[in-house]
């Protein structure tokens, strides 16, 4: 197994993977995260998923969306999603749990695929707010489908992909994915 979870092995195995297939590259290391979609006016014929200051993480939560987003919204700056920064409302907080869901499984599944540790994140560091048990629970649910009725397919490869390089051999089932007790 191979435990070394630096950017640039990610940014290679993502980049020799999609790039050729999806026309996309993973690009380190701005303050904020974005997904930025082909421009040739702007000299950037590739799309590019951009993580946060270089954290594996960071990468593995924007591959995340890119993978739910699809074809149509894949042609629009971050994806076309609604996002409120942090400091976010209960209310605002809510309804960012509803839409994190997936992408939080998601995560969770190419972290573990990696042998990475995942973290539920609320990201809503002025709010205080730790995400809800509620919220963990229809995300482990939500992993549970995705491993029992499958991924989408750029998300099975993906997943596929650092199981190859970080843990030839393993094979994710349902039963490894548990939330802790504390």
């Amino acid at each position: 197994m191979t435990n070394t979870f630096d950017k640039d092995t990610l940014i290679f195995l993502f980049d020799q993977t999609f790039l050729p297939l999806r026309n996309t590259q993973l690009v380190c290391c701005e303050e904020e995260p974005i997904y930025c979609p082909a421009n040739p006016n702007t000299h950037h014929p590739h799309h590019r998923i951009i993580f946060a200051h270089g954290f594996f993480a960071s990468a593995l939560h924007e591959i995340s969306h890119w993978c739910i987003a699809g074809s149509k919204r894949r042609l629009l700056e971050d994806f076309g999603y609604w996002y409120q920064p942090d400091g976010r409302s209960t209310e605002q907080q809510a309804e960012f749990e509803k839409v994190e869901i997936k992408p939080q499984a998601l995560e969770w599944i190419f972290s573990m695929s990696a042998g990475f540790p995942f973290v539920f994140s609320a990201d809503n560091l002025a709010g205080n707010t730790d995400p809800s048990k509620r919220f963990q629970k229809n995300v482990l649910d939500q992993v549970q489908t995705y491993l029992t009725l499958g991924m989408p397919e750029d998300a099975q490869i993906w997943s596929q992909v650092l199981l190859d390089y970080y843990q030839p051999g393993y094979a994710l089932s349902p039963h490894l994915f548990k939330l802790s007790s504390h």
